[in-house]
């Protein structure tokens, strides 16, 4: 395996970084995180002016890059700024159009790639308990139009977004595998209602509830009750980019600590020199090396078949759950009382490392997704 960035992706890394260390500093962060709209309008078009969200998408649908590498360079640099842009529902809806879409919905992904427009995927639900097949939205087709009733829950920067990709169910049972179907659902379609709320790691999602919402035969993303396949592939993207970024947030959360322990102080010496201490920071530096590799692994499977692809991300998801909780708690515990103060950045990576852990299948779905995967082999 070449564990070597191209020039191009070392680029958009590079001018990532810069622009996030110098744009995106903690306190302009934070005023974001607690702002009524979650994320910054003016942000979000300067990074797709840098190219952040053509990044995501490949050449074919209008970005120019779209591998598993490069979804890993953006999120990773985003996670070390906390970014609470709406890249990766962005990034989910925008999948499942490019994957299944027709030519005139994917029309749409040049609003998106520009900036212009903003993306939301609503496919989870209150009782899924991060099960992709468990869909209780219902979709019927009445006189040439789909009728949608049911609740999502936790859609991402749903007040924000100008249109959904929300799944709903067309024929078969609660947790068939078969016979759920994506919609595009335009903002402010009568019938949606959103109830939102912020988030406790930053940002803003929402209950999304649809009664009686009325869409066009063309509204329908792919073949009817076939959407399976597309929402396994999407998701897969999301969990990539979350691990990535959760490394980003770690790698920041260990240089603090390090630069803590060089500086604090205790009986005239640092307390860096404390010898318990090294031994913790070195289990610490070697977990976190581990979840890079579980993420540059699962990059390298993005486009494989499907059991590789799907056990070498649901590998890197646990993973990155047992390793972000860890992370969290040591860089707190190592910088004692001041680690849980508001006003220092770093319990604030911690919060996100825990809540990465809980978006998209927690630690103990994805190590029972890759044993149920192996066992399909």
């Amino acid at each position: 395996m070449n564990f070597q960035h191209t020039d191009d992706r070392r680029m958009l890394a590079d001018s990532l970084n810069r622009f996030v260390a110098k744009q995106y500093g903690f306190e302009t962060r934070d005023r974001i995180a607690r702002s009524p709209e979650g994320c910054s309008a003016d942000l979000w078009r300067q990074f797709a002016e840098l190219g952040v969200i053509g990044a995501l998408f490949s050449e074919e649908d209008g970005g120019f890059a779209g591998g598993g590498f490069d979804i890993a360079v953006v999120f990773e640099a985003l996670g070390r700024g906390l970014v609470v842009e709406p890249f990766l529902g962005t990034m989910l809806a925008g999948s499942a159009i490019a994957f299944a879409g027709s030519p005139q919905q994917k029309e749409l992904l040049a609003d998106v790639i520009g900036g212009t427009q903003i993306a939301a995927f609503a496919h989870g639900e209150p009782e899924a308990h991060h099960a992709l097949d468990h869909v209780q939205t219902k979709a019927n087709l009445v006189d040439g139009q789909w009728r949608l009733d049911g609740v999502k829950a936790v859609v991402q920067h749903a007040e924000q977004a100008d249109f959904f990709v929300v799944s709903a169910r067309t024929s078969g049972a609660v947790d068939d595998a078969a016979g759920i179907s994506l919609f595009l659902l335009p903002a402010g379609t009568a019938g949606v209602s959103l109830r939102g709320y912020p988030t406790i790691d930053g940002g803003r999602a929402a209950e999304l509830t649809l009664q009686g919402v009325t869409l066009g035969a063309d509204a329908l993303i792919g073949s009817e009750g076939e959407a399976g396949a597309t929402i396994e592939y999407s998701i897969g993207k999301g969990v990539l980019a979350l691990c990535a970024e959760a490394v980003g947030a770690m790698d920041v959360a260990k240089d603090a600590t390090l630069d803590y322990l060089r500086t604090r102080k205790q009986f005239g010496v640092a307390i860096g020199n404390f010898q318990a201490l090294q031994h913790r920071m070195a289990d610490l530096l070697l977990e976190i090396e581990q979840a890079r590799s579980a993420v540059i692994n699962a990059a390298a499977a993005i486009d494989a078949d499907r059991t590789t692809r799907e056990r070498a991300l649901s590998a890197a998801k646990l993973t990155i759950g047992r390793i972000g909780a860890l992370v969290a708690e040591e860089c707190v515990q190592l910088h004692g009382g001041i680690g849980m103060t508001w006003e220092l950045p770093l319990p604030h990576y911690a919060k996100r490392l825990v809540m990465i852990d809980h978006q998209l299948g927690d630690e103990d779905h994805h190590l029972a997704r890759f044993i149920a995967l192996g066992r399909n082999d």
